[in-house]
């Protein structure tokens, strides 16, 4: 089942939904049934990203909140895919929510007006000089160090 009960646990339903290539769950996380072009994209994408990592777990490490502001919480979260050979792929990724009946939703692309957008870039900005941040890119270096061409190896995957 996908909790609607708080912020982090609609981020955390979503990422796994995602990682597991679980499109109904994702689209409960948005709170829809049928999704539109614009998010139904986005899902396909997103869910073939994970698929060409093959990897055999997520480890979700940190959830948290960017900025409250309102019914809008822009919410980030850190995680590790682990791969085949045992390695933690780094990743984060960011998600605006609401609320709506007192239960929390993602934004689906099509709902975040240009305000929001730009109100979330510059959050993002300040989130980006946080020890949170900092601490991720440089796990994320070190990946990348280790496995020198993966990211291109991922990318030719998913060009085909």
């Amino acid at each position: 089942g996908v909790s609607h009960k708080t912020p982090e646990k609609v981020v955390r339903t979503l990422v796994e939904a995602y990682t597991s290539g679980s499109e109904s769950k994702a689209k409960k996380c948005y709170g829809v049934s049928k999704a539109d072009d614009n998010l139904q994209q986005e899902m396909d994408a997103t869910i073939n990203y994970y698929k060409a990592f093959a990897a055999d777990k997520t480890e979700i490490t940190q959830c948290g909140q960017i900025y409250q502001n309102g019914k809008i919480t822009y919410m980030y979260v850190i995680y590790d895919l682990v791969l085949k050979n045992g390695q933690s792929y780094p990743c984060i990724s960011t998600y605006l929510v609401k609320v709506q009946d007192k239960k929390y939703y993602l934004y689906s692309p099509s709902d975040i007006s240009d305000k929001i957008s730009k109100q979330a870039a510059a959050d993002y900005q300040k989130f980006m000089t946080t020890k949170t941040y900092t601490d991720y890119t440089k796990a994320y270096e070190v990946f990348l160090k280790k496995n020198p061409g993966y990211e291109d190896k991922i990318a030719s995957k998913l060009n085909g």
